[in-house]
């Protein structure tokens, strides 16, 4: 099993390689550049039995292979391999709809969108669809304690207002978007687009967003 030492010095476990895989990457540092066929020599099996370890080890990174010239090994840790593969993933891959209010709906119609849309963040825009705020479940929860008239209440009271509002891109990537929010200790990103009367809501990334990222980046 590939294991790695993260930052908090925990043992995380990231590919699983069986028996003969591992003594495949053994005889390929001692040996590399080695063909299929020498190292089905080595291990007293066939090419055919081979291919599909092979075929594992080669697109997991662990080994590279060109031809004529044989298999050798990239000598990439498993955490090296995740790190490359999270550098691959973008907000636009996993990016979700987003939840829009308008700023002067009450604060009880916009705790109805976020029950009935099952959210846990909307995003508000002025009359020209842009962006000038957030709303969190913090932020209704906060609004609905004491004996304030909800219905009477407009969102751009309480609402996160510009420029107090963390953003993405849809070319960021995923893992630093995570970071951004692990350190704001907030659920949810609105994915913008740059127009010229401001930002322009075009998407969402929730931290269900990029669970879902990294539970697919496990099954491949």
């Amino acid at each position: 099993m590939e294991k790695f030492i993260n930052r908090y010095n925990k043992v995380v476990r990231t590919i699983e390689l069986t028996k003969r895989q591992e003594r495949i990457l053994e005889i390929v540092k001692e040996n590399g550049p080695i063909t299929g066929e020498h190292i089905a020599d080595e291990l007293n099996l066939t090419r055919a039995t081979l291919r599909p370890d092979l075929a594992i080890l080669t697109m997991s990174g662990f080994l590279d292979a060109r031809p004529r010239v044989g298999y050798f090994y990239t000598g990439k840790s498993s955490a090296q391999l995740l790190t490359e593969n999270l550098q691959k993933i973008y907000v636009k891959d996993y990016q979700s709809i987003p939840v829009v209010v308008n700023e002067n709906i009450s604060v009880y119609d916009a705790i109805c969108t976020m029950f009935l849309e099952d959210v846990g963040t909307l995003f508000v825009v002025d009359q020209n669809t842009i962006l000038v705020g957030v709303l969190s479940r913090k932020d209704l929860l906060r609004a609905s304690i004491g004996k304030q008239e909800l219905s009477t209440i407009p969102v751009n009271i309480i609402m996160t207002r510009m420029p107090n509002i963390t953003m993405c891109e849809r070319e960021d990537l995923l893992i630093d978007i995570a970071k951004k929010l692990i350190e704001k200790q907030i659920d949810a990103l609105p994915v913008v687009r740059k127009s010229e009367k401001g930002y322009e809501v075009i998407g969402r990334i929730t931290k269900t967003n990029i669970t879902k990222a990294f539970v697919a980046l496990g099954d491949e």
